[in-house]
């Protein structure tokens, strides 16, 4: 079993940052997030500020500026989160997913690797688009025609780009071992896969 409270990197004392690394603490608390937390991904990015500012860019235009609704983007963050047994990504937005309209019941059909029967069709359309290219590295034309049918083209290049920054997300949290806040259970159990 992994232990997840040993993180990888050393941790950074907020009042010692380097110039780069205040520059990127201030460029995410004043961008779309709203504030800064020394923890998750972005505690990892201050030990590559310059890779750390155009990460955060990037994911808080597509977490906050796509057409993907909120609601399908949480959706499809999760399914990525779980795909990875990212336990911190997934502690921090099964709440914002909840919030912007998935249902409860989804979200554990999702946590626990099962298809969400109870879905609405568009959920289960993105869930299917998402295993396929997870599973196949590929979407066939049936999951490809019907996610577009619901985003758009502009939309579907968005929702590819979402799974592309958070798995790359669920990467970095998985191999720096970023600790989950006091209080939160690890929402996977290490090792399974």
């Amino acid at each position: 079993m992994a232990d997840l409270q040993s993180p990888r990197l050393q941790k950074l004392d907020e009042h010692n940052l380097t110039t780069d690394q205040r520059a990127l603490a201030q460029s995410i608390a004043s961008g779309p997030r709203g504030q800064f937390k020394m923890s998750g991904p972005f505690a990892i990015y201050l030990h590559a500020p310059t890779f750390g500012e155009l990460a955060q860019k990037l994911g808080g235009h597509l977490r906050f500026k796509t057409g993907v609704s909120p609601r399908l983007s949480e959706f499809a963050i999760l399914c990525t989160a779980q795909h990875w047994k990212a336990q911190y990504e997934w502690a921090m937005h099964a709440p914002m997913a909840e919030k912007a309209g998935v249902k409860p019941e989804t979200i554990r059909d999702i946590q626990a690797g099962r298809a969400p029967k109870k879905a609405p069709s568009d959920e289960k359309a993105v869930y299917a688009f998402v295993k396929e290219l997870y599973a196949t590295r590929r979407v066939g034309n049936g999951a490809y025609n019907k996610v577009k049918k619901i985003l758009g083209e502009a939309g579907t290049v968005e929702l590819v780009g979402i799974l592309g920054y958070y798995a790359m997300v669920s990467m970095t949290l998985n191999t720096f071992k970023a600790p989950l806040p006091d209080g939160i259970k690890a929402p996977f159990k290490e090792g399974k896969r």
